[in-house]
């Protein structure tokens, strides 16, 4: 196994990172900052994008474009003209509450959690887990999740996989004939691992990886919830990781430097790993298909 540096890229939230197989790139968020990027994994160049700070998170979609949370609102942002169409807005409001992570989904809709913070003891979060259509509607499906992090579908099975970062758990819900969640159940606890969960992928053989942002480290746990590798890396706050490269074997990792919360100072701190024959294919990911 080797973990090397793409390029010298630096982010201080790092986000998101999302493989694009049609152009065989890397595209990422530094949420902080507004930013999307899209990054030539063979020598780190890359393509700026600039939209509202702070960006909660965003997908491919169909017809070049990309599907972006912004701090309360949906959106749809075309990269070779600089448009962007807001479509649809969070039906709660408050100075610690914005849009967070979000998904593509199988059958083209986006899915997208809130992140709460700075709550007292006992005060339940505002927000929760929405989903976007592929005809424009827009409806909260979930409540009561503090941040939500690395929302992800099975590979193979109708089920959706949605981290919450302020309960140190990431939970499985099921899905019906119309893409609707069910109920969501606990699947793993991060606890006893020493850090809350933040971004998560599957890989090919159903193993669900998570990057433990306290821990300095990315972890995969097999069918059953039980954790079978660990890899450490040379930062402190990981945050979010996908399977890229020609043969999906190449796991990228994205960082944190300065987030407002957390911060880290080490000269890796903020940069983009390719951790290279951790010995795991990864699944291929949806797009949406929003219409433009």
């Amino acid at each position: 196994m080797q973990i090397q540096r793409v390029g010298t890229l630096q982010t201080d939230l790092g986000e998101c990172p999302v493989w694009d197989a049609h152009r065989q790139r890397l595209w990422l968020a530094d949420c902080r900052h507004g930013l999307i990027l899209e990054v030539d994994p063979s020598d780190g160049g890359y393509r700026r994008c600039d939209l509202p700070a702070p960006l909660g998170s965003f997908a491919l979609n169909d017809d070049d474009s990309l599907v972006v949370a912004l701090r309360e609102e949906i959106a749809i942002y075309v990269p070779s003209s600089g448009a962007l169409e807001r479509l649809a807005r969070i039906d709660d409001s408050h100075p610690n509450l914005r849009l967070n992570d979000g998904t593509a989904m199988p059958d083209g809709s986006f899915i997208v959690g809130t992140m709460h913070v700075f709550r007292e003891p006992g005060e339940a979060p505002l927000g929760g887990l929405y989903r976007l259509d592929p005809t424009g509607c827009f409806a909260r499906i979930d409540s009561g999740l503090g941040i939500v992090n690395g929302p992800v579908p099975h590979p193979s099975r109708a089920e959706l996989y949605v981290a919450d970062s302020a309960a140190r758990t990431i939970f499985r819900y099921r899905l019906d004939g119309d893409g609707m969640v069910q109920a969501r159940e606990p699947f793993i606890d991060t606890a006893p691992h020493g850090s809350a969960p933040d971004g998560c992928c599957f890989d090919a053989d159903g193993g669900l990886w998570t990057a433990l942002v306290h821990q300095g480290a990315i972890v995969r746990f097999d069918a059953e919830g039980a954790l079978s590798h660990r890899i450490e890396l040379p930062l402190a706050h990981p945050t979010a990781l996908c399977f890229g490269g020609p043969t999906l074997e190449d796991l990228y990792v994205t960082s944190i430097r300065n987030s407002g919360r957390l911060r880290a100072d080490g000269p890796l701190d903020g940069a983009l790993l390719c951790v290279q024959k951790a010995g795991f294919c990864g699944a291929a990911r949806p797009r949406c298909r929003i219409p433009v």
